[in-house]
């Protein structure tokens, strides 16, 4: 557990490190691949926008592996089935009771699944939803409103929900939003700059929090 507390100096230690966050791949098939060019567009921005010093390139992790351990944040995404093994579910949450966070995005579809894998995960954990109110909207841009609307899918308002443990956030996931389609390259869904930006910047918070608490 030594390599992963290093991580959790705070945003002075990405002053002084190349560090890296890494997209989780999963069984079931739904399409954790989703979204390629999203990861690497938000940690442009971020270092560019809070000063960070992230690796531009993303690296993938299974979640049974040991190797989820070398990550302070990992990112899910996809539309479909999500499978966790026994295995999965204990790597995964030996990694989030140990200092890591897992920030699941629904990219429309995967919600009846994912919700089902993350209460095997934490059976006594419940997920709730976060209020407008939070740290995580809070700095280094404000959304006084809560989690931002990206795209539209069924007219539902966006949602943000999270996982603690011991007074800490481990987990969120986000629903009705799709930040990932919105961390893009712009040519993919054509969003406006303005929807892009305040994905990106949705994702800074995201981010700043992890590296900060």
């Amino acid at each position: 557990m030594k390599k992963i507390a290093v991580f959790f100096f705070g945003l002075s230690s990405l002053l002084s490190f190349s560090q890296e966050i890494a997209l989780l791949k999963y069984s079931g098939g739904g399409d954790w691949y989703a979204n390629p060019t999203s990861l690497p567009n938000l940690v442009k921005f971020c270092n560019q926008n809070i000063n960070t010093k992230l690796n531009t390139k993303i690296p993938t992790v299974e979640v049974g592996s040991p190797d989820l351990l070398s990550y302070p944040f990992v990112h899910m995404t996809g539309h479909g089935n999500v499978v966790f093994s026994d295995n999965d579910i204990l790597n995964l949450r030996n990694y989030l009771t140990s200092g890591g966070f897992l920030h699941i995005d629904d990219n429309y579809g995967m919600d009846q699944y994912i919700r089902k894998e993350i209460k095997r995960v934490f059976p006594d954990n419940p997920l709730i939803e976060l209020p407008a109110s939070h740290a995580i909207f809070q700095k280094p841009f404000v959304f006084s409103t809560g989690l931002p609307k990206i795209h539209e899918h069924d007219n539902k308002k966006p949602q943000a929900f999270g996982i603690i443990v011991e007074n800490r956030l481990v987990l969120l996931y986000t629903v009705e939003t799709d930040l990932g389609d919105g961390w893009e390259n712009q040519e993919v869904h054509n969003d406006p700059i303005d929807v892009r930006t305040k994905a990106l910047k949705m994702g800074a918070n995201i981010l700043n929090y992890v590296f900060n608490n």
